[in-house]
């Protein structure tokens, strides 16, 4: 039998790429294993799919900045690359595959250690630290930007990003009696709405009285950012946040508002919705948003707004222009190459590296 390890974690955009991937595999007969760290979001979300073995090995993180724990972390990671090297020479899989973040560096060490080749999958225009370490020992990457290919030192493969189908399936005319949504107006769906969206969120409140003028507004603002005072707001629904129901707010929404972290905007693009991003800052993080919603704006895919020219009425004129321009957005999305099958594209890579079975 075919066996695999996949690895990735420490957030879900780490995760559900993988989680894409395991039902194609399971289906082709693949044994799927996982390795990740105890108590995280990988344990949590991996462990619920039926027919996948979860191993845990240390995990230690790795900093560009000074912090107490730089002293001790590396030796968490030496720890868990044996740990990994172990549990892959018990199972000998004929591939890993690494979508990133720490957990991913001891089993791509270990992988290597056992003879066992790597593919990994960087979502970003720009390397971060893990894949960074993990790359010299990898047979191919597959890049969510084509420009990230030029990054991986000739091991790079535009292939987009793995998206799991259901996000692929939703029902526009469900989601919007499941939002009460009637009216005649288009939708305008707003993500990302976490505490590092606040800055959307307060300025999308302030733009409600003309925005609902033209809008019908389905706002995903965030666990515990709910505001009480505009429930009953004519054309305005706002949700902390949504799991099953994502795929059908996504059917029934006309254009999108949101942040620009690689997962939502390979999901915008499959799903062919225009968008205005409006990508976290460069030093409230390493950048990496500006960056992708730069390549976005370039190819045609979606508007951009920096959040440092964000103000309500700023906010109005853009999303006004947006929905004009849905059109020309649309028809640029259409014709990329990775639109329809990022899950396929990523499992020829893997299937091309992957051991001959014995």
């Amino acid at each position: 039998m075919k066996r695999i390890v996949l690895t990735g974690g420490g957030t879900a955009g780490h995760v559900t790429p993988n989680m894409a991937l395991i039902p194609e595999l399971q289906a082709a007969g693949w044994d799927v294993h996982y390795i990740g760290a105890a108590n995280s979001a990988e344990e949590t979300l991996i462990t619920a799919m039926p027919g996948v073995t979860f191993h845990t090995v240390a995990v230690g993180k790795l900093r560009r900045y000074f912090d107490i724990k730089n002293f001790s972390d590396p030796f968490r990671v030496i720890k868990g690359i044996f740990q990994a090297r172990s549990i892959i020479a018990k199972l000998k899989p004929n591939v890993v595959f690494s979508k990133g973040g720490f957990v991913s560096v001891p089993v791509v060490y270990g992988a290597k250690m056992c003879g066992v080749p790597v593919v990994t999958h960087e979502s970003d225009m720009t390397p971060g630290l893990a894949n960074k370490l993990c790359l010299p020992f990898s047979k191919a990457q597959c890049c969510t930007f084509p420009e990230a290919v030029a990054h991986a030192k000739g091991k790079g493969v535009y292939t987009g990003t793995p998206i799991r189908p259901a996000i692929l399936s939703g029902d526009r005319e469900k989601g919007r009696k499941f939002f009460n949504l009637t009216g005649i107006e288009p939708v305008l769906m707003v993500v990302g709405g976490s505490s590092g969206a606040r800055a959307i969120n307060e300025a999308l409140v302030e733009a409600l009285p003309e925005l609902t003028q033209y809008f019908q507004i389905l706002h995903l603002c965030g666990k515990g950012n709910a505001n009480a005072a505009l429930v009953g707001t004519k054309n305005y629904v706002q949700c902390e946040y949504l799991n099953e129901e994502m795929a059908d707010a996504y059917a029934c929404a006309d254009i999108i508002l949101s942040r620009a972290g690689s997962n939502a905007l390979c999901e915008l693009l499959a799903l062919r919705k225009p968008a205005l991003l409006i990508p976290y800052p460069k030093g409230a993080s390493r950048g990496d948003q500006v960056i992708n919603a730069a390549s976005f704006e370039k190819r045609g895919f979606s508007k951009v707004l920096d959040q440092a020219e964000l103000t309500p009425a700023k906010l109005v004129e853009e999303i006004k222009r947006l929905y004009k321009d849905r059109g020309e957005l649309i028809e640029a999305m259409c014709k990329d190459p990775t639109t329809n099958d990022g899950v396929k594209a990523v499992l020829d890579v893997i299937y091309k590296w992957a051991k001959p079975e014995k």
